[in-house]
């Protein structure tokens, strides 16, 4: 018979989004092929759209939010893992259509995971988690556009939030020039710690563009879309690249077709909750060498299942910089 185990769970009444951590059995988790015992989990941005129910994210009731986990195989159906294996899992539905990662246990398919990569820790992974995964992925889209540390300044969008921050670390370390926009001056020594060379505000750069502005970037990771990504479009140079992967600010995009008719401007949509296996292992592998791994506990905090509803409603609002690793085990 199992032990039980502690897991935050999601509940609706009354057309309110109720949060509790509850104690759970094996008999209660999803029927899935792979047993884990969670390690660590993370908040991200949709995390706490979930636990807030500020953003239409949780598909069924009642719910295990956590978009990621890092924790041990503890059975398997599957022979592509065997128990004792260590493993990361992000994306896939996982804390929206399906059980996540603010459990002590779990059940997940054996398709969504994907090896601890050699050099990481499951707290580092954690410390990474979605955010550093698509800040990966959104440098792997620039690096395919032709841009390199000689082309000229990446600005990015959101820079104290999770993917900026870790984005803002990979770039600094591959050797670009990067600029940061944020709204708070509190953040400015971080950003600089990170590699920041040059900082924007948010009211700046929410500023309505002109179809074209002065060119300014070689390229664009945008985190907030809306007005700051139409901006950063409007002055990125002739042949520059933006990658945008998210919409802290709003879903709109107010731009017109010059920069793209007119200056050869690429916008690439970046995903990493469907993103395929084999691009996924290459960016958590691109991690595990050009993140540098000593500014994780710079970048992050960590906390326990009871610290999240607090901390979700402080992320809504703005409140919450870097990472927030999850101990499971707290």
């Amino acid at each position: 018979m199992s032990t039980p185990f502690k897991a935050l769970v999601l509940t609706q009444q009354e057309g309110k989004t109720l949060a509790s951590i509850e104690t759970l059995t094996q008999a209660e988790l999803p029927d899935e092929e792979v047993l884990l015992a969670v390690d660590y989990s993370s908040l991200n941005y949709k995390d706490a759209l979930a636990i807030t129910g500020k953003g239409k994210v949780v598909r069924q009731w009642p719910m295990v939010p956590g978009i990621d986990l890092a924790g041990t195989v503890v059975e398997s159906a599957s022979p592509k893992y065997q128990p004792g294996d260590k493993v990361v899992l992000t994306g896939w539905g996982v804390g929206e259509q399906y059980w996540g990662g603010y459990s002590q246990q779990q059940r997940v398919k054996a398709e969504w995971l994907v090896p601890l990569p050699v050099g990481l820790s499951a707290a580092d992974a954690m410390m990474i988690g979605t955010a550093g995964l698509t800040a990966m992925l959104c440098v792997m889209a620039l690096e395919e556009a032709g841009i390199t540390p000689q082309s000229g300044t990446v600005v990015v969008s959101g820079a104290a939030g999770g993917v900026g921050s870790v984005a803002i670390a990979i770039l600094a370390k591959l050797g670009y020039t990067v600029a940061a926009i944020t709204g708070r001056e509190s953040t400015h020594d971080y950003l600089r710690a990170l590699g920041a060379s040059e900082l924007l505000s948010r009211e700046e750069m929410a500023a309505a563009p002109r179809p074209l502005e002065k060119q300014r970037w070689a390229a664009g990771i945008d985190t907030v879309g809306d007005t700051i990504l139409a901006r950063m479009l409007a002055e990125t140079d002739y042949n520059g690249a933006v990658a945008a992967c998210g919409l802290a600010a709003g879903f709109s995009l107010p731009t017109t077709v010059m920069p793209f008719i007119l200056r050869n401007v690429r916008l690439q949509g970046v995903d990493s909750v469907m993103c395929p296996l084999s691009r996924r292992q290459q960016a958590w592998e691109r991690l595990a060498r050009d993140l540098p791994l000593d500014q994780l506990a710079d970048i992050g905090q960590e906390v326990g299942l009871k610290e999240l509803p607090a901390l979700a409603q402080s992320m809504i609002g703005g409140g919450v910089k870097g990472r927030t690793l999850v101990n499971l085990n707290t």
